[in-house]
């Protein structure tokens, strides 16, 4: 097979077919970087809190250490157990109250900060994101979660006052690190410590391990047993777990993972359809310029070779760009999420990268070789006649029928086109169908997204929330790592303190406190974080799944992961142990509530049901809301100086990976709407050059261009709108069946006005997505053909 003349046959088809090229490339630029983009994020949110927990030699277990019970020697002993493969430590600790330079000084809550000389070590290798590691006394490293209202990055070259200790040393903040497992809130050097403990402090140290056999919580149990056994009594004070942060992190990863298959595949199949559409059209397209090259000696082998290589070289550029533009699309994304979940930097593996554009090529390679083999197998007779218009009497039924409409005769011809070709039709219909359902589905999702985060943050009704900024003595770690979580309580005149403060300001419409005990329930082995509330709650913004809320003292409302775990259900009755007394409550409603890890139970009540203060309830917190037009900013700092130096007010934000979400979905959306506007663009110009010689007929009969290009994008109009009344119940039902999805992922159930959130109103509106698809993408071709000369046209034929 001589290759020259197919090389000048692909060379010409392309620059003779300019549009069509440009419509393969950028089609298959857009599914690929659609394809590369949704698997990247996919394989990588599989497993990175693995990945980076591997990376960084993760603590499985950080044990609290009184350091007066053991020496040095002793604990560095316990890295030499069979069980365990590498150890860090001992760490001193000290708890400190920070104070701040920023914003005019502000006081934040208890922190824990640990000595060490540097970030790396054979267990919890730190990953610094800003500045640098403290080089001499004096200096601090904040850890990437600690409390600020703000980027603790913003900190970096101030001064923090550690008002908690005599002397009130300062440390200048000169870097930001993050721990895979949260294991302090800062890290000063070694020797800093002993300045930073308060004198009446007893010492305190951590020490880090990782074991053989950690996998299970039954193996962790084990580990910190041998533990126990070698070290004096009293020496482990607490310990933390790294499956409490896995289940924590990977829970809230697993949620992203059903709507990224569903968008992933809805590009993947109408990028089959959109580019066989492409590909088949551009060779039948070019049927009579097969024939022309058999006339003139052209070998079967050599037509079929030529068509092949005239959609694929297009093809194989745009999916060699699709590659490099979704890797660039990726980077925003996939280093948010990187950053929400603290594991350092995340790219799009290499398989995705590989696979993709071979997948992709061969789907190209397929759709255009099955009708260029047709093509190669026609004579040249037949090829020249096959590349005409569409046969005799093929839609004249429909012409007949549209005709007698009271319509403009340019729409009603336009109306009639696409039965003259009811398989490109069909296809068309099919890429308008899957672009529109990712547009509705995307609003859906959004709109579940938002009420989800409003339900999980409370941003939209606790504006504002305020903490202890002062707690004296050794931070109370209740068996959990340092910087894991844990609020000090406050003495009961604080109430009326705080009170006070919050009436006095003028934008308050609601407060309520509330206390964080761990109760015991019974048939449950491990207590139930719950929340306390003295005053009513109902405005605080919980959604609920079932039932109601509580209303009087012995109802509690639990989340879905207390039901399932004890098998409960909403309207029976629970036992719960606080304080040493049994109290037997009614479970009147369930809430959606993921504040704990996901599938965690979860309990809320008011502070009546479990004895209030007589029985050791204290307030933890106060949630505020907001009258309307309130600036929380302004807010915040005035109550930050009412209540200067006790408490610290800051306003509620939303959760970071919601952000994430929303961007993501955002990208996806945008990708797939465009390849099916560009889908139907190329429908569209396939139809005008079928067409070119009725066009011309009708500009010599008088046709204006307006009445032109509204009968080129009626031909297109109907299937647009066909289209969108069959995405919108599609919609529907997938976004129903990927959010319950997400839902399940994450443990919990949702509100059912979480689920439902298309009215009817909104569903009529969305249902023209799929028409604006339509005109969106044959408005270039119809302006082209307005604007294409009579004689040109006619010539053209």
């Amino acid at each position: 097979m001589r290759a020259r003349p197919v090389a000048r046959a692909v060379s010409g088809g392309l620059t003779r077919r300019q549009v069509q090229t440009v419509v393969i490339f950028t089609v298959l630029l857009v599914s690929t970087a659609s394809a590369t983009l949704g698997l990247g994020l996919l394989l990588d949110s599989n497993s990175p809190f693995q990945h980076a927990f591997a990376a960084q030699r993760g603590a499985e277990v950080a044990a609290s250490i009184d350091a007066a019970k053991a020496t040095a020697g002793q604990l560095a002993a316990t890295g030499r157990l069979p069980q365990v493969t590498a150890a860090a430590g001992p760490f001193a600790e000290a708890t400190i109250t920070p104070r701040v330079s920023a914003h005019g000084g502000i006081t934040l809550p208890s922190a824990a900060v640990a000595g060490r000389a540097s970030p790396g070590g054979p267990v919890d290798d730190l990953t610094l994101d800003a500045g640098r590691w403290a080089q001499r006394p004096g200096e601090i490293v904040l850890s990437r979660d600690f409390q600020y209202p703000g980027p603790p990055a913003q900190l970096i070259g101030t001064q923090i006052t550690v008002t908690s200790t005599p002397g009130h040393p300062a440390l200048t903040v000169v870097g930001v690190a993050k721990s895979i497992t949260d294991t302090a809130d800062a890290w000063v050097l070694p020797a800093e410590i002993a300045a930073l403990r308060p004198p009446h402090a007893p010492a305190a140290a951590q020490m880090l391990y990782r074991f053989h056999h950690a996998d299970t919580q039954v193996q962790i149990s084990a580990d910190v047993t041998a533990l126990t056994r070698v070290l004096p009594a009293g020496t482990i004070t607490g310990t933390g777990s790294w499956l409490t942060v896995k289940s924590q992190e990977t829970g809230t990863i697993a949620i992203i993972v059903p709507f990224v298959v569903a968008f992933g595949v809805i590009g993947l199949v109408m990028s089959v359809v959109i580019v066989g559409n492409v590909v088949n059209g551009a060779v039948v397209a070019g049927y009579r310029r097969i024939g022309v090259l058999k006339s003139i000696g052209f070998t079967p082998a050599q037509v079929v070779a030529a068509y092949v290589a005239q959609a694929g070289v297009p093809a194989l550029a745009g999916t060699l760009a699709g590659v490099v533009v979704g890797n660039v699309l990726a980077v925003p994304v996939l280093s948010q999420t990187a950053t929400v979940y603290g594991i350092g930097r995340l790219l799009v593996p290499a398989p995705v990268d590989i696979a993709v554009p071979l997948l992709m090529g061969a789907l190209v390679g397929l759709a255009a070789l099955l009708p260029a083999l047709r093509a190669g197998r026609l004579s040249a007779v037949q090829a020249i006649a096959t590349g005409r218009a569409p046969r005799t009497g093929r839609g004249y039924a429909a012409h007949r029928l549209l005709g007698r409409l009271p319509l403009p005769r340019p729409v009603t011809i336009g109306l009639a086109a696409p039965f003259a070709r009811p398989a490109r039709t069909a296809v068309t219909i099919a890429a308008i169908l899957f672009g529109a359902t990712a547009v509705i589905f995307a609003a859906g999702l959004k709109a579940t997204l938002t009420k989800t985060d409003n339900g999980q943050s409370h941003a939209a009704s606790e504006q504002v929330q305020v903490v202890p900024a002062v707690h004296y003595g050794p931070a109370p770690h209740n068996g959990t790592v340092p910087g894991f979580g844990g609020r000090p309580p406050l003495a009961a005149g604080h109430y009326r303190t705080v009170g006070a403060a919050l009436r006095a300001q003028h934008g308050t419409l609601h407060w309520v406190a509330e206390a964080m005990p761990m109760v015991g329930v019974a048939g449950l082995t491990d207590p139930v974080p719950a929340e306390a509330f003295q005053g009513n709650a109902a405005w605080t913004g919980y959604g609920m799944i079932s039932g109601r809320w509580y209303r009087a003292p012995g109802e509690v409302v639990v989340n879905t992961g207390f039901l399932t775990r004890t098998g409960k259900s909403v309207g029976g009755t629970v036992t719960l142990t606080f304080g040493g007394t049994q109290i037997t409550a009614r479970i009147v409603g369930e809430a959606f509530d993921l504040q704990q890890s996901p599938g965690q139970p979860a309990l809320l009540t008011s502070w009546q049901t479990l004895g209030g203060t007589g029985a050791g309830l204290t307030a933890q917190q106060y949630d505020v809301g907001l009258r309307p037009g309130t600036d929380p900013g302004a807010y915040t700092h005035a109550l930050n100086h009412a209540l200067f130096p006790k408490f610290f007010a800051s306003a509620t934000t939303s959760d970071p990976i919601y952000q994430t979400l929303s961007a993501l979905i955002g990208t996806l959306t945008l990708l797939i709407a465009l390849a099916a506007g560009l889908g139907v663009l190329n429908t569209v110009v396939l139809s005008t050059r079928d067409r070119v010689h009725d066009l011309g007929i009708f500009k010599a009969v008088g046709m204006t261009p307006r009445q032109t290009i509204a009968m080129v994008i009626c031909w297109i109009a109907g299937a647009g709108l066909i289209a969108g009344v069959i995405a919108v119940p599609v919609s529907v039902i997938l976004h129903s069946s990927v959010v319950r999805a997400m839902a399940s992922a994450a443990g919990t159930g949702l509100p059912a006005s979480y689920i439902n959130v298309f009215h009817p109103a909104e569903l009529l509106l969305l249902a023209l997505a799929g028409l604006v698809i339509a005109v969106a993408g044959a408005l270039l071709p119809a302006t082209w053909a307005a604007h294409t000369r009579t004689a040109s046209a006619l010539r053209a034929e």
